[in-house]
């Protein structure tokens, strides 16, 4: 009567020559799969397939994991220490009776975990392009791969060997994992950086309120991949760090330019740009006298508020009347 007997590869094995013991060892455990002569046998055998591994207590193959057990005068089992791929196949058990042979066979399948033998490189593209990353893996039965984007955003991808991502974003840049299981043993996890590149983008661009004979500040940020190289301009003129109380400070998505002792020629117009080799971007600020900065306003309206506090006015029409000459 066959039947089929499923163990991990490595573990300790005999296999059967009853259907009572079918089952699967943990790795490294040894299970005790028994064949019994009956009452008044002679003699017993087991094969492999067509080869003849033991007959009675001579031993025909040359393997050194196999051996017989007999904790009795009855028992005849066959043991194969550290079972491998090699192991798998039909097992056959004959018994010579006083009356007629008779043989029991145990097909001995060994499980084997998954195993990734080969994944892609890490890989660096520009945003918009088709990347593909493959995950080749081994193992009895056979397992599925599993794609994973480590990221708090990221999507279910299909199962499969192979990922498509079709005009990649710059939000899927990162870690991408496969996992390769078949129930055996734990998964085996393996990971595959991608890095996307873009051109620069200037998120922020803001000031703090300056005085004369103060110290002023202009903080530029921006992104890109590459990381952007920060320059500064006042108006068409390039800026140089340490010169005309001017120093800038660069960081990896940051920049920072402050002036010392402002004086009426650092009032202007500044403008940051971040440049990489994917392209260039700007951004400009003005940065003016402490007035214009706290009222948010400019031109002739801020001429009136000096006059406000500086003539004594005998009626609201002459308010009125100054007003309007000023805002024309």
């Amino acid at each position: 009567t066959p039947y089929e007997k499923a163990v991990p590869a490595g573990s300790h094995q005999s296999p059967l020559a009853t259907a009572a013991l079918v089952g699967v060892s943990p790795p490294r455990h040894h299970q005790q799969c028994q064949c019994f002569l009956e009452d008044g046998a002679s003699k017993g055998a087991w094969l492999n397939r067509s080869s003849i591994i033991f007959a009675g207590e001579d031993k025909w193959s040359v393997d050194p994991r196999v051996s017989i057990a007999t904790a009795n005068r009855r028992e005849y089992s066959l043991q194969i220490q550290d079972v491998d791929v090699t192991d798998d196949g039909p097992y056959t058990c004959s018994v010579q009776t006083q009356h007629t042979p008779r043989t029991m066979q145990v097909h001995l399948i060994v499980q084997v975990s998954a195993k990734i033998y080969h994944i892609s490189t890490d890989i660096v593209v520009n945003e918009g392009s088709n990347v593909t990353l493959a995950c080749l893996a081994t193992g009895k039965p056979e397992p599925s791969i599993l794609w994973r984007h480590i990221s708090p955003s990221a999507k279910p991808f299909e199962s499969g060997q192979y990922l498509d991502i079709y005009g990649i974003t710059r939000d899927q840049t990162g870690d991408y994992e496969c996992i390769a299981e078949n129930d055996v043993s734990v998964p085996d996890v393996r990971k595959v950086k991608v890095t996307v590149n873009f051109a620069p983008t200037i998120q922020e661009l803001k000031s703090s309120g300056v005085m004369l004979g103060g110290n002023g500040l202009i903080r530029c940020e921006g992104a890109g991949v590459p990381t952007p190289v920060f320059e500064w301009y006042k108006g068409e003129r390039k800026l140089i760090n340490g010169q005309q109380g001017i120093t800038i400070k660069n960081y990896n998505t940051r920049s920072l330019l402050s002036v010392t002792n402002v004086t009426e020629e650092h009032f202007g117009n500044y403008t940051c740009v971040a440049a990489n080799k994917l392209g260039m971007t700007n951004a400009s600020l003005p940065l003016n006298p402490p007035s214009t900065a706290q009222y948010g306003i400019t031109g002739g309206a801020e001429v009136l508020f000096s006059c406000w506090y500086l003539l004594t006015l005998s009626s609201f029409t002459s308010i009125f009347y100054l007003k309007n000459i000023i805002l024309q």
